[in-house]
């Protein structure tokens, strides 16, 4: 049996695994937080690349905790000025199960979304801060250096909100500009990020 890979737009097959190209994930830029006000990614900074070279770039938070307790994890963007100020429209759901089963449930929360706002989006409900406490995803941002369509992003997370149980989260959205994205910030909403690490991946031919 062949196998089938999606090539520039072509399929071609492969009759060996060996021939099965890797790399198509490229890893960027790995930051890692340390009582950290903001963990940002910015295009020529520090070996960051958030241009044309990829179609899709990728985020991946691992275990980012927060340094307050009770505080919401942030992304923003800024649109070729110093500001992560990039005008967004958004949605969010979650599920949630607390440990001792007393709350389960499946909720999208308007007041989580955005609406042509600049403020920064949530990505997590309420997060604890104990020492086992933190919230993993990753966040999806595509063809960010275009200037004709606007950009679009996808969150996807798991966390450990601040009454003891599991987030389920998804958010989605778009920065409504035909300015490029030249950077990416993510923080708490209040306080430090203590601790965690965020990598960033280019992904090409997609």
């Amino acid at each position: 049996m062949s196998l089938v890979k999606y090539n520039n737009n072509s399929i071609s097959a492969v009759t060996a695994a060996a021939a099965i190209p890797s790399g198509a994930m490229t890893h960027i830029k790995t930051l890692t937080a340390s009582s950290s006000s903001t963990l940002s990614f910015v295009h020529g900074s520090n070996g960051v690349v958030l241009d044309s070279t990829y179609p899709i770039y990728k985020f991946e938070f691992i275990n980012c905790h927060p340094a307050n307790d009770g505080v919401f994890f942030h992304v923003n963007f800024r649109d070729g000025d110093t500001a992560y100020d990039a005008v967004k429209t958004t949605t969010w759901f979650r599920a949630l199960h607390s440990e001792d089963n007393s709350n389960a449930n499946l909720t999208y929360d308007a007041a989580y979304d955005l609406a042509q706002s600049t403020s920064a989006q949530r990505l997590t409900g309420s997060l604890g801060n104990g020492n086992d406490e933190s919230i993993s995803g990753e966040l999806t941002l595509y063809n960010p250096s275009s200037t004709t369509f606007v950009k679009h992003f996808i969150y996807r997370g798991a966390a450990y909100f601040n009454d003891n149980g599991a987030f389920d989260i998804f958010s989605a959205g778009y920065c409504n500009t035909t300015t490029a994205i030249d950077g990416v910030q993510f923080s708490m909403s209040s306080g430090n990020i203590d601790s965690g690490t965020i990598k960033l991946y280019g992904i090409k031919d997609s």
